[in-house]
């Protein structure tokens, strides 16, 4: 069980891809491990010096994406779990990667590290954003299906945005009125919490 592996088993893809790390040097291995932060960091990766970095290990495309997917795990993944960098250098040398290469991927990691959970943070829960809310209630007087209505109608009008796609959703939603005073109360029991927890 492996800490940066949120104290999971290594999985058999990263370990299959250990190996193929270790084929470039251990120069090159650190200056890859920048570029994958840069990605993770958000502001892109270059794979015109990616190709450059492994070009001596004669990697095929396939090996440079693997390269790329398995330091982008490690990295973020031992970010994600608080791992420090000497515990993370010796999980990896259990796992087969040479010291040398350790030292370099741990050494880029310590200096990220910060900044790096603070992007995860702000990239691991999105919700969507309630817009507005609007309603009305239908009071129904007769219907050609129903024998008796006297019973009220509340229709809730919610604009939402998309977490992802920043698009705003328009949903209409019908509801009795026990329904309506059911939502109500859950409404006020949620603001209540919200309202300790501030």
């Amino acid at each position: 069980r492996f800490r940066f592996c949120g104290d999971l088993d290594c999985p058999d893809w990263v370990l299959a891809e250990i190996s193929t790390l270790a084929k470039i040097s251990s120069v090159k291995m650190k200056l890859l491990c920048v570029q994958v932060l840069k990605d993770l960091l958000g502001e892109g990766i270059d794979y015109d010096k990616v190709s450059k970095l492994t070009s001596d290990a004669k990697f095929e495309s396939g090996d440079i994406k693997a390269s790329v997917a398995v330091l982008s795990f490690i990295l973020s993944s031992a970010a994600k779990h608080n791992v420090d960098s000497e515990s993370l250098s010796s999980e990896l040398q259990q796992l087969g990667l040479p010291k040398e290469h350790t030292t370099g991927l741990c050494k880029s990691y310590e200096d990220k590290h910060s900044a790096l959970q603070v992007k995860l943070r702000e990239s691991s829960l999105r919700l969507s954003r309630l817009e507005s809310v609007s309603w009305r209630v239908d009071y129904t007087l007769s219907s050609s299906e129903l024998r008796e209505v006297n019973e009220p109608t509340v229709l809730l009008k919610l604009q939402v945005q998309g977490a992802e796609s920043g698009v705003t959703e328009t949903s209409m939603i019908s509801l009795t009125a026990e329904k309506f005073r059911v939502l109500l109360t859950e409404l006020k029991q949620a603001q209540a919490v919200m309202n300790s927890l501030n």
